[in-house]
This record gives C-alpha cells, structure tokens and sequence, in this order.
C-alpha cells in the first residue's frame, strides 16, 4: 500500500511517480496491439503482399523515435530538478541536526532539546536536516516524505522537508548496518504550531501516562552548550572570543562561518559545517596558512554531538547571536531517552 503523501516533495515525487506509470502503460499498449496486429496481419497463409519488402523508413523511424526521445528527456529534467531541490533547503528552514549511530537515532535542536528516535517539527514549514553517523553508513528514510538521505561517518549531508499534514510518521533507518539494523527507526511527530510551540516550551516534554518516567528537559540552547565546551577546552586561549583577541595565538573564528580560508600548501576552502568539524578533529591535516601548527586533535576526545554544538557557537562568535556564558555542568540532557526508545520499540511507556 502506498503511504499517504505528508510534504510538498511527496506530492510532486507521487505526480512523477504516476506520469511515468502513464507513459509505461500507454506504451506497452501501444507495443502490445501493434506487435498483435502485425502477427495477425502477416502470419503465415495470410494473402498479403512480400514481394517488396520494405527495410528502411526514415519517416516511421522519426515518428516513433522524436516523441521518445522528448519524453525521456522531459522525464529527466523533471526528475533532476526535483532530486536537486530537495538538497537545497531555503534560507529560513529551522536546522536539526541528526545522528546515526548503531542502532538509534539522535536528534538535536538549535534551542537544545535532544530526542532520541523521535522527532517533532511544525507543519506547514520548512525543516532542513544536517546529518552524520557516528560509525557506519546508515539511511535516514521517512516514507510519508517520500525522502531519504545516506547518513555517513566523516561527512555531513542534507535535506529538507516541508511537512503539509499533522500526524506520526515511521522513520527507518534504510540502510542495513549490523545486527540490529531492524531496530533502528523512530517516529516523526508533525504538530500543528501552536501545539509545537507548547512541546518547545515546555523542553521537549512528553505526556506520559499514569506511572511513566516523567522526560527530563534541557537547559541551555545547541550554541550555549558549543559555548561551554570552548571554554572547557580552553580554545578561547588560542583562538579567542568576540572580546578577547587581543590575547589569542591563533586566527581568529570571529565571523568566519561561509568565510574563504586559505590552507598551509595554497588550498582554498569555504568554512562550512564540514570544514569545521574536520578542523575541529584532525587540525593538523587542515592548518591555516600563516599560523604555527599546535592545535590538538580532538578526534575521540569529543563525540559528534559535542561538535555539532561547538561548531553552533563558533557561528555565533562576533555576531548579535553569540549566547550568553553557560557553566559546563548545566548542560542540556536528553529529553526522556529511555522512554523513547521503549515507545518504538513496544509502542507504550516504560514504567518505574
């Protein structure tokens, strides 16, 4: 069974979807009762003329190649924009930030709140996604959306949605990637604004029912727990802050983010979320040029999670939106992890 169409992409994806189902069955009736009619009509003992057989018709030929060759092509070009819209989220989307790890999904929210495994978003607006596994290749598909994206380890990918209906939705991950690779998957929770507006403020917090672990709600926001983390491993030190480069013995990430940055060996490169990270975990392989080379790698000392969050912050230094300071110990827990993952997995709540 075909599951119901829930975003703007699943919409336009079904109206492909049904023209190429049109074109293939015309076609192949087409085919078909031509193929009927010429074994009816030269079959062997039929009266018919074979004296002068004909080999070559330019005519026919065009006629049944041109009207192929404009669909196959019209097909195309719709298909590609499609497949290149869905990669190039618009400029207002609200930014989530997924990660795969065997065998669960975890979600983090600009504003801090974690699920893990589920996922609630605004109807009728755009969401763009920014994902990455924390191991092996892993595939973020969510039917009803009509969408899926490779979730890899060292590589940050995209997509966007537009959910158009309230309602659950199945996320599985489509991509076997162990042993319990069928239990990898979660719910999407498409709410209307209002009701979303409540679940943010009340921290992520779900109803539970008579007896359930009540979710635990985070306290600071993506950018203020990068913040604390800077602090803890003294990067203000070398790179500094908004009000302290005086100070710093490394180039400044002051308003850096889609910045150029021109690497030791002449390479240029775009400070996106991926130069970031690789800049963040293995330094030594992405050294500015015009500085010493002293910076640490961070590789197994901060999750991917941890670099999600620094790399928030580093957005924000010298900017209107750099957060307040937080203390490293109030960082923001994950709302209600166990219960999360006890409702995919058996569709009710644990209990104490």
């Amino acid at each position: 069974m075909r599951a119901p169409a829930a975003s703007e992409f699943a919409n336009n994806v079904d109206a492909l979807y049904f023209a190429l189902v049109a074109l293939t069955v015309v076609s192949t009736v087409l085919v078909l009762a031509l193929l009927i009619f010429l074994v009816a009509r030269y079959q062997r003992g039929n009266n018919v003329d074979r004296s002068n057989p004909v080999d070559h018709h330019t005519g026919l030929e065009m006629a049944w190649t041109l009207p192929a060759l404009v669909l196959g092509l019209g097909i195309f070009v719709w298909s590609a924009k499609l497949f290149g819209e869905v990669y190039q989220p618009p400029k207002n989307a609200k930014e989530i930030f997924i990660i795969g790890k065997q065998w669960m999904w975890h979600m983090q929210h600009a504003n801090g709140i974690r699920e893990n495994n589920e996922l609630h978003i605004p109807v009728d607006e755009p969401v763009k996604f920014t994902m990455i596994s924390q191991d092996v290749i892993h595939a973020f598909y969510v039917p009803e959306f009509r969408m899926q994206r490779q979730v890899q380890p060292g590589e940050y990918t995209q997509m966007w949605v537009k959910p158009t209906r309230v309602g659950k939705y199945h996320i599985y991950c489509n991509m076997y990637c162990g042993t319990q690779h069928s239990e990898m998957g979660g719910w999407v929770y498409v709410m209307s604004r209002p009701d979303y507006d409540k679940w943010v403020a009340s921290g992520g917090v779900r109803a539970v029912s008579p007896g359930g672990i009540e979710a635990k709600r985070g306290a600071l926001s993506l950018a203020q727990q990068g913040k604390a983390l800077y602090e803890k491993y003294q990067c203000v030190g070398c790179h500094g802050g908004s009000n302290s480069d005086a100070t710093r013995r490394g180039p400044s990430l002051a308003g850096i983010f889609g910045k150029s940055r021109q690497l030791v060996g002449g390479k240029v490169v775009t400070a996106d979320d991926a130069y970031l990270r690789n800049a963040i975990l293995y330094p030594n392989e992405f050294a500015l040029a015009g500085w010493p080379q002293g910076m640490p790698p961070y590789k197994g000392v901060l999750s991917e999670a941890d670099v999600l969050a620094v790399n928030a912050y580093i957005k924000t230094i010298g900017t209107k939106d750099e957060p307040d300071a937080g203390h490293p110990a109030q960082e923001s827990i994950p709302a209600d992890t166990d219960n999360q993952q006890f409702r995919y997995m058996y569709g009710g709540e644990q209990y104490k």
